[in-house]
């Protein structure tokens, strides 16, 4: 295999999966336009009002105001409505309604956005045999993720106020993987040859493996932040009540409940884990800029940085100001951003590999 033929096989596989990656790349702009209407639909509590799961009949709204008094009746029956909004008229009602209507609609479009191209692409031989199940794959996931959405709104339908908090975290941390995957097969179609092949890079890609197994981490945390509605207590920065660590830190037994039920612990927590990413974002960031890497990769490394400057802004904002809804969704926003920006920059860094489908065939 001559260098000319590699440098002409390439171009040709990037334009053949072209299309496929910008596909992957739509469904990936609306999986994060998906969380941070996820993020209003918890902080405006829009995420009960609609108490049934109906994946194909909740397509529609209530129509008329018979069928808006019945969904009203039926929310009125949980208890969220008797300990929170027993004084709610229907105008109010209907406003909740909109915000989870909307959420579980866009989860439907982004169903539809992914099956029919899928199917497309299948049927006219597009997607290679290496990349079907990964596709496949990424389809199962998100049907499962529907599931694990009601899942985590049959948590606060009987006994609770609120959904769980644990069925929140794993519910966001499930969204963010797949989009992580989701990405990553998009990029790969764009770029199939890894373009930083120094022994150096190799070790800032390994360095930044962990930095974002820290980020998703942070990011569970910061679920139960929201679950917990911890974000309305001790909002100074960077001291908890004078003191580095809140005093009410170990009250719940076994001590393990802490990490997860204790609002002031869970706070906390995502304090220094969000602080230990952005510090160990800030070293990698540091390193890499001694380290010959090509334009493109030291531009990704920069947006990195970047973005976790503005993550950490937007979350010290959030905090001072006792959660506004505009900058706490935007801090939601943000830590997706974060994401994009790691995985992005990881991707650059990534081994070389084998080519595969139309650029094989062509050497």
């Amino acid at each position: 295999m001559s260098t000319a033929a590699l440098s002409e096989a390439v171009p040709r596989a990037a334009r053949s999966d072209r299309p496929i990656a910008l596909w992957l790349l739509a469904c990936c702009a609306m999986i994060f336009l998906m969380v941070v209407i996820g993020g209003v639909t918890r902080l405006t509590e829009s995420g009960l009002s609609i108490t049934e799961w109906q994946p194909v009949t909740g397509i529609l709204p209530p129509f008329g105001e018979a069928q808006w008094q019945a969904e009203f009746a039926r929310y009125k029956a949980i208890p969220q409505y008797r300990a929170i909004h027993p004084d709610m008229t229907l105008a109010g009602f209907k406003t909740i309604f909109f915000w989870e209507y909307v959420h579980r609609l866009w989860g439907r479009l982004i169903g539809f956005a992914f099956a029919v191209p899928f199917a497309w692409f299948l049927l006219r031989g597009r997607i290679s045999r290496r990349l079907a199940p990964k596709l496949l794959g990424l389809f199962v996931l998100g049907g499962l993720q529907g599931a694990l959405g009601w899942y985590m709104v049959e948590s606060g339908l009987s006994q609770r106020i609120e959904v769980s908090q644990y069925r929140l975290a794993a519910h966001l941390l499930a969204a963010i993987i797949i989009y992580i995957a989701m990405l990553w097969v998009a990029l790969d179609l764009l770029s199939p040859v890894a373009a930083e092949r120094d022994p150096r890079a190799a070790r800032l890609g390994r360095a930044l493996n962990a930095f974002i197994l820290i980020l998703l981490v942070t990011l569970g945390a910061g679920a139960f932040v929201a679950g917990l509605r911890a974000g309305y207590i001790y909002n100074t920065f960077p001291l908890m009540g004078g003191a580095f660590a809140p005093g009410e830190y170990w009250q719940l037994a076994p001590w393990w409940r802490n990490w997860f039920e204790n609002a002031a612990a869970v706070q906390f927590d995502h304090r220094l884990l969000a602080e230990t990413t952005f510090l160990l974002v800030a070293a990698l960031w540091l390193y890499a800029m001694r380290l010959e890497l090509s334009p493109a990769t030291r531009v990704r490394l920069h947006l990195l940085f970047a973005a976790a400057c503005l993550q950490v802004g937007l979350g010290i904002a959030t905090l001072l100001l006792v959660v506004p809804l505009s900058l706490a969704v935007a801090h939601q926003a943000g830590a997706l951003l974060l994401v994009t920006a790691a995985v992005v920059a990881r991707h650059a860094l990534r081994r070389p590999r084998r080519l595969d489908g139309p650029a094989r065939a062509a050497l």
